[in-house]
């Protein structure tokens, strides 16, 4: 039977002051929002023509009219008391209804593309779980074919200690890791980089 793939895309609603608050301390509040839809609209050109079914998680609210069409995306709230809480419940969710293979992305990373996203399921074959490290010590992207609850509890979420943790949490399961990738969060990681030349002119 073929395996059936679902990505989950946790999504912050785009507000000024609530979003990509570490960039806007050098870029300021209109600069960083601009930058972070930026991002969505990327991450909507990656995501968009996958042959799976897609899930947008708002953090706030879900918006009907907005760039997740929802005619492509499905839309969802997400559910928990911190964001192991509820990528767990979004995880829960998608293998009670039926999926195999789930990974779970942000929408504010830029160097991923359409088929690093299908190459990852693939991965989900062979392995039970795929892990996208970030440079930052955290992870970009997190895959399972099976639940492991102790991955999203216990973490200081946001800081450089969640990837080593997570590693140790399935250090005896059969994982695949992925290429580390630079995700958005601060000034340093796009000054030099050329995508975002256009907001510091």
């Amino acid at each position: 039977m073929k395996p059936r793939n679902l990505l989950l895309i946790f999504t912050r609603n785009p507000e000024l002051g609530k979003v990509k608050t570490r960039l806007a301390k050098d870029l300021g509040d209109q600069t960083a929002l601009d930058i972070y839809k930026f991002l969505l609209d990327h991450t909507v050109a990656v995501t968009s023509s996958l042959p799976i079914t897609k899930e947008v998680h708002y953090s706030e609210t879900i918006r009907e009219n907005d760039i997740w069409d929802a005619s492509i995306y499905q839309k969802k709230q997400q559910v928990g008391e911190d964001l192991g809480d509820r990528m767990k419940n979004a995880f829960i969710e998608g293998f009670k209804n039926g999926y195999s293979n789930i990974i779970i992305i942000g929408s504010d990373m830029y160097d991923i593309n359409s088929k690093e996203l299908m190459d990852a399921f693939k991965e989900l074959d062979a392995k039970d779980f795929v892990i996208g490290p970030a440079e930052d010590g955290g992870y970009y992207l997190l895959g399972m074919r099976k639940l492991e609850p102790a991955i999203f509890a216990n973490k200081e979420w946001g800081t450089q200690s969640v990837l080593k943790a997570t590693l140790q949490d399935i250090d005896r399961e059969n994982i695949a890791i992925l290429e580390v990738k630079n995700d958005v969060d601060y000034y340093s990681d796009i000054k030099e980089h050329k995508a975002f030349q256009q907001f510091f002119l």
